[in-house]
């Protein structure tokens, strides 16, 4: 039904702009022409559509019961350079309502700020390991990883908070899952939205794009990324597929690991992990650089995924359509704003507005669902009107020409580094 939905809207917008696509295809060429306002308007208004109907449509569940008994757990950070948030990460830790043994794990990787210092001064038991010089995150994790004393493992960013429920919602969800479950995914947002422009923009994106998409892809059966600032993995399969790759985008990397041998992972939309954003643009394009990186590091490293037969290969496929997308606005849909600044609307017409009636609604759907989850925690949802139509009408700005310098910097075998420190 989804998909009829979605179907049924590309053919309305792919109507309404028929005439325009013409004229459009007359200054450039038809095989140009479709696949600029494709990828501009036509695919992305599409896989808004596809993700609204998928949500409005997904059967209620009813709230999970408290299992008999919760495992221990290994809670795993990975630290570099985190002496102004370490400690508030760690008393979040302290303050969770979880009824069994937390094992935490601090891995200092090479940090030169003293976070060790501040890791063995904050009054917790906590096992602190330290390399002596920087050597990235997938090395950190790794060397958690051979050190975890239980059987579930909990990944957790150095810079972010839980909230009080947040590890008892997330190893629930696991514990009432499939047998086929390896790993769970927790609900990430942003802590610092008031930090900045960038920050106030990305409270949208975590809430609009990235929590839209892990909802839709867990009803299917299949969260495309178990993401490394908070999610839960077991042990023996992190061990099975060798760990964390050395590469920039090593929570995707191992999730399509554990996806490549029919495995499943799932997503806790109220364990709730509140994280620092980048508050500057610049470093913000550089994280999307990386995070393009990592989706082709993916493909390259398990492309078996897209050819399994399950129902979430369907939304595993549109990370072929990203590069496309992102092409299209940075090279077309840019260009062509600047053109119709000076009255010459070749590409910016009706095919590109097709797309903000699926995107705002796609908000207002997820603003909806988000705001439920906070109100059962007691919490309350940020009303930043201005920001959310900033975000809507102008975040791909910033987003899309970030892709595409990731996608070429690994093309190309640039460096790689996070970059954001």
């Amino acid at each position: 039904m989804a998909l009829a939905l979605a179907a049924t809207w590309t053919a309305f917008s792919l109507w309404a702009a028929w005439p325009w696509i013409g004229e459009l295809a007359a200054v450039v060429g038809s095989v140009p022409a479709w696949l600029l306002i494709s990828g501009v308007a036509l695919i992305p208004g599409c896989m808004n559509a596809f993700q609204v109907a998928s949500l409005l449509l997904a059967r209620k569940v009813p709230p999970a019961r408290e299992p008999v008994r919760y495992p221990p757990l290994t809670l795993l950070i990975a630290a570099y350079n985190e002496v102004a948030s370490i400690g508030h990460t760690l008393r979040s830790i302290a303050e969770q309502r979880y009824p069994a043994d937390i094992d935490i794990v601090v891995v200092d990787d090479g940090s030169t700020d003293g976070t060790g210092a501040a890791v063995r001064d904050c009054g917790l038991a906590v096992r602190l390991l330290t390399l002596t010089r920087n050597q990235g995150k997938s090395t950190a994790l790794n060397r958690g990883l051979a050190a975890a004393r239980r059987e579930l493992v909990v990944t957790l960013d150095a810079d972010s908070w839980l909230h009080a429920d947040a590890l008892r919602l997330l190893v629930r969800e696991y514990l009432h899952g499939p047998d086929s479950m390896r790993a769970v995914a927790g609900a990430v947002f942003v802590s610092n939205a008031q930090a900045s422009w960038a920050a106030r923009l990305q409270y949208w994106d975590y809430l609009h794009g990235i929590a839209a998409a892990k909802r839709v892809q867990s009803t299917y059966g299949g969260t495309m990324v178990a993401q490394g600032a908070f999610s839960l993995y077991e042990r023996e399969a992190l061990r099975e597929v060798g760990g964390w790759s050395e590469c920039v985008g090593e929570d995707i990397v191992i999730t399509w690991a554990l996806l490549k041998r029919g495995w499943t992972v799932g997503y806790a939309a109220n364990a709730l992990c509140f994280t620092r954003v980048p508050d500057t643009l610049a470093s913000l394009s550089q994280q999307r650089k990386r995070w393009a990186r990592g989706l082709i590091e993916a493909l390259r490293y398990h492309p078996g995924v897209l050819l399994q037969r399950r129902l979430a290969t369907f939304l595993f496929s549109w990370s072929l359509m990203f590069p496309w997308i992102d092409l299209s606005f940075t090279f077309g849909f840019i260009p062509g704003v600047v053109l119709a600044l000076f009255g010459i609307y070749w590409l910016v017409g009706p095919a590109s507005l097709a797309l903000v009636p699926t995107a705002l609604l796609l908000g207002c759907v997820m603003y909806r669902c988000s705001a439920r989850v906070f109100a059962a925690h007691g919490l309350s949802m940020r009303r930043d009107i201005v920001a959310w139509l900033c975000y809507t009408l102008g975040y791909g700005f910033i987003m899309h020409p970030a892709s595409v310098r990731g996608y070429a910097a690994e093309l190309l075998g640039k460096r790689k580094s996070w970059g954001t420190k």
